[in-house]
């Protein structure tokens, strides 16, 4: 690099977050690789990796006041706080999982609109193959999807696998994960690890194969829906999605547990578990919804955040922010998808943004465009 370009890392102040955007592996490899590294004191604590660790790795810590005026991109995971956002000047660069998709995206077309730089990440062309490196939604979903498993089997009264002891033989639990993306797929694996007795469901006739290939049973509903724009899942119409939860609703109850992942960008999600459904779940089911958000979620009842006892003693898990449950696996991940998108933009020590290309393109936020949202992401990413 023939100039210095400072990258800084903000410390996550959105309750419950406790990823953090860049990790001591990475930061060494952007110190060598000519970059000056900045991180607001803290910001890797909740993640355990101290300010020491990023002083040992080549970085400089220091309050955020001097972070924000000394960098040239400011990392994040999530959208910063309204008052960090109004710091930042022209010409500065934002990068994270800013939430650009939907409603929210005014906001951050108001500041692109003052002349900061924003890249959302959630708004990646996940097809491409050269953007593998830098999807950050598939990173997180693997990680929500592995831990919603491991919730799941603790949450659960019983073995999850067959356990045969002095004291009788218990059959293994069933599992069934609604939603065949990644986070599915990694829920559909881990559970398979522990020994359940698994079955996927996607309303894509091509997921079968990725299920079946994992080991696990299939599901099947006269409700199918092939892949739209962008390999994204086409949108359910009304009487489809009626047609899907009562045919669901009949297999659903015969399951031990039942890990839900199908999520709209955006909007709200799909609803797959009626509160019928779940009056008619056997006692000591466990529910984990990994769509659980402000929006809504896939099950009737979820609470983001919380677990929810119904009065048929099924527990229902709102677990819309797992990956923030898992800070250090998570963060590691993200960071290389951060840095994998910085090395796009930045040619020669210098910021190099090319709206022409299909990457940066897509995810630059800029005034008065509409980004190209597709109406569906795969069922469980």
């Amino acid at each position: 690099m023939t100039t210095t370009l400072t990258v800084a890392a903000l410390l996550e102040r959105a309750a419950g977050e406790q990823r953090v955007a860049l990790v001591p592996e990475v930061v060494t490899r952007l110190v060598a690789d000519g970059y000056e590294v900045l991180l607001e004191s803290g910001a890797g604590a909740r993640a355990f990796h101290p300010d020491e660790a990023y002083v040992a790795a080549g970085a400089k810590v220091d309050s955020l006041d001097a972070v924000l005026a000394a960098a040239d991109v400011v990392l994040a995971v999530r959208r910063p706080e309204p008052a960090v956002l109004a710091r930042l000047r022209p010409g500065q660069v934002l990068i994270g999982l800013l939430d650009a998709r939907g409603d929210a995206r005014a906001g951050l077309d108001a500041l692109a609109g003052r002349g900061v730089v924003v890249l959302s990440l959630d708004l990646l062309p996940r097809t491409l193959s050269r953007a593998q490196t830098m999807d950050a939604l598939s990173s997180q979903a693997s990680v929500a999807g592995y831990r919603a498993a491991l919730v799941a089997a603790e949450a659960f009264g019983r073995y999850l696998p067959m356990m045969i002891t002095a004291a009788g033989t218990a059959r293994p639990a069933t599992v069934l994960v609604l939603g065949a993306g990644v986070a599915g797929l990694q829920a559909i694996g881990t559970a398979r690890r522990l020994g359940a007795q698994v079955s996927g469901y996607d309303v894509r006739p091509a997921a079968r194969e990725e299920v079946t290939s994992l080991g696990a049973g299939f599901l099947r509903t006269s409700v199918t829906a092939g892949a739209g724009e962008g390999g994204y899942a086409r949108a359910l119409t009304p009487e489809e999605q009626a047609v899907q939860q009562a045919e669901l609703g009949q297999q659903i109850r015969t399951f031990d547990v039942v890990i839900t992942t199908a999520q709209v960008p955006g909007g709200r999600p799909p609803v797959l578990v009626t509160a019928e459904t779940l009056a008619a779940m056997k006692p000591g089911s466990v529910v984990v919804d990994l769509a659980s958000g402000p929006l809504g979620g896939n099950v009737d009842g979820s609470v983001p955040g919380q677990r929810v006892l119904t009065d048929g003693g099924v527990t229902v898990i709102g677990a819309g922010g797992l990956p923030s449950q898992m800070p250090t696996g998570a963060s590691a991940a993200y960071a290389r998808n951060v840095t994998a998108l910085l090395a796009a933009v930045v040619r020669d020590g210098a910021l190099a943004l090319d709206p022409q290309d299909e990457v940066v393109g897509a995810v630059w936020v800029r005034p008065a465009e509409t980004a190209a949202v597709p109406p569906t992401l795969p069922e469980g990413e």
